[in-house]
């Protein structure tokens, strides 16, 4: 009967080959079951491929080893602060996602080839906060060398070409001053030079480089350890259907292939990790703010397929605990030399320097502009000022950087050609060239230039926090995140909201088992990635946000098919919390 229904039996099926369906499917492996992934693509990685790949994961081992110390508890009281306490939504899936990530991260670092490193300082991003850290929580994965998978590289989604330099080569955020500044030392010049012959001998054999790092390491090294204990990628294989048992679990699902639906029994269960729902304008309409972003970081596959699915049988929904359904980064509009359009996320390399202010359309300031990222965009809702505009002086430009435009360009003028920027020799012609009035612009600009004088930002606080004064100038006296906007030619760049991810998804349990609309458990069907619901109750406490929880629970997911719910170290955690 089994024969004749289905055309392939796994013990678990994962539909998506992004970190958090990676790493069900490794565990698993490791734990002895029978997996298949179905990847609607043609690579792996997803999103986060395209991302800086940090995991906010407090009192992870790497960092504890490292001297920083932190625990369960203490981030517990940060996120209860964040949203509201003990009884805000989804506190017992925090609960267990700060029990559990120690041990996950352990498992991963003993038995596989997913290796990270400890970020040391990279503060909480709302560090007044109980509970807060400056140090310990974030982890990264450590650089890859790409030609490990031979040429299976080549089934690694890129970065996003704005990420790279030279066409396809790489670069960290520690490699950026010594590239810039390759000239002003023996070491850098040398470290310049080996990364610069390294990729031009992997361009031989390969598209880009492979010297890999941020989400593209963490993706390569699990695409790596899940071939190294030959569990299957089935690409262009996207999940249409899921089929119920007798009881009314879920026992398998069908899969579009090239070669027509493929049935494919999971006697353990289903995951779903398709990557939320970026890409289905439906879903956008329904569970984002208005007026609805129209740009996004996500990844094109990302169109909701396992949301759909989940919602089609009866799956919990519950986007009123998601805040804006997405966590967000403000993004410019790039022009590549192709003739195509690209976006490039101002994460952190320059709203929090000293310089630079950001105004809404009546030429206004309405934020901090070292907030995090999130927080940026969510006050670009707040105080309906989308677009915005970042403004600086090409002075600023030549020493910091904006955007793709590097550190240490001087012309400007091809930028402003492309319409990438604005240039225009006062301030009064560039509010007038970016449709702002002349006069409120100059005198939002000379209110900020006394808050730099006197070092205090006495509207919005810029270069109070922690995370502003991190991604500030230390150098710059006496506020690392305040400096005048005095000398031209003065500059505009234009930002817009977009997604580097979605928070609303399935509701699911501490151990990622999809619950229906009683909270009841749908058996055989499991959530992780961003087709999970976010446990962060529409907050986004720091780096890592998305990453931490897909990879977390994903670990617990795949424990619990295979027979091992009572994970000893993380329930102990749980009880301590």
């Amino acid at each position: 009967m089994t024969q004749a229904k289905y055309d392939r039996e796994v013990d678990l099926l994962v539909a998506g080959a992004g970190p958090g369906g990676m790493t069900a499917a490794l565990v698993a492996g490791l734990e002895g079951l029978d997996v298949l992934i179905a990847e609607k693509s043609e690579q792996v990685g997803g999103t986060a491929s395209t991302s800086a790949g940090t995991l906010w994961i407090p009192g992870n081992r790497p960092s504890l080893d490292a001297g920083w110390q932190d625990s369960a508890a203490e981030a517990e009281r940060y996120m209860d602060a964040l949203t509201g306490g003990p009884q805000a939504a989804n506190r017992t899936l925090r609960t267990a996602y700060l029990a559990t990530g120690p041990e996950a991260i352990d498992y991963l670092m003993q038995r596989t080839e997913v290796q990270f490193a400890p970020c040391g300082r990279h503060p909480d991003y709302r560090s007044n906060r109980p509970g807060a850290a400056v140090t310990g929580r974030a982890i990264v994965a450590r650089m890859f060398d790409g030609r490990r998978l031979g040429p299976d590289f080549e089934r690694v989604r890129p970065p996003i070409a704005e990420f790279m330099v030279f066409g396809g080569m790489m670069v960290g955020k520690d490699d950026i001053p010594r590239l810039i500044n390759r000239f002003r030392s023996v070491g850098n010049f040398l470290h310049a030079g080996r990364l610069f012959a390294r990729y031009l001998a992997d361009r031989l054999r390969y598209s880009r480089g492979t010297r890999v790092v941020m989400g593209n390491a963490l993706v390569a090294r699990l695409y790596y350890s899940l071939k190294q204990i030959d569990v299957p990628v089935l690409f262009g294989a996207g999940i249409r259907e899921l089929i119920r048992g007798p009881r009314g679990g879920i026992e398998g699902a069908v899969l579009d292939t090239a070669s027509g639906p493929l049935r494919v029994r999971a006697r353990r269960g289903v995951v779903l990790a398709t990557g939320g729902y970026a890409h289905n304008q439906a879903l956008r309409d329904v569970f984002m703010p208005k007026p609805v972003a129209r740009r996004s970081l996500a990844a094109g596959s990302d169109t909701g397929d396992g949301i759909m699915l989940g919602k089609g049988i009866g799956a919990r929904i519950a986007p009123e605990e998601h805040g804006t359904g997405a966590f967000w980064t403000p993004v410019s509009v790039t022009r590549r030399k192709d003739g195509g359009t690209g976006l490039f996320p101002h994460l952190s390399l320059d709203r929090a320097k000293p310089g630079l202010i950001a105004v809404n359309r009546e030429g206004r300031r309405f934020v901090d502009e070292g907030a995090s990222y999130h927080d940026f965009v969510e006050a670009m809702y707040a105080m309906q000022s989308i677009p915005a505009h970042l403004i600086c002086t090409a002075g600023f430009v030549r020493k910091y950087g904006i955007g793709p435009v590097y550190p240490g360009t001087g012309n400007l003028k091809p930028f402003a050609d492309s319409g990438y920027l604005t240039l225009a020799p006062t301030i009064e012609e560039l509010a007038r060239r970016i449709g702002v009035d002349p006069a409120t612009l100059a005198a939002t600009v000379r209110r900020h230039n006394n808050f730099a004088r006197q070092g205090r930002d006495d509207d919005f606080g810029k270069g109070e926090s922690e995370l502003s004064r991190f991604n500030g100038d230390a150098a710059n006296t006496p506020n690392p995140c305040l400096a005048p906007i005095e000398s031209g030619p003065f500059v505009a760049v234009e930002v817009f909201p977009a997604e580097i991810a979605c928070s609303t998804g399935l509701s699911t349990d501490i151990d990622a088992r999809v619950l229906d609309a009683a909270g009841e458990v749908i058996p055989g069907l499991y959530a992780c990635g961003n087709d999970m619901a976010s446990i962060m109750a529409g907050t986004y406490p720091g780096p890592g946000t998305t990453l931490g929880p897909a990879m977390v629970f994903a670990y617990r997911a795949a424990r619990h098919a295979a027979g091992l719910t009572a994970v000893q170290k993380s329930e102990q955690r749980l009880r301590a919390v």
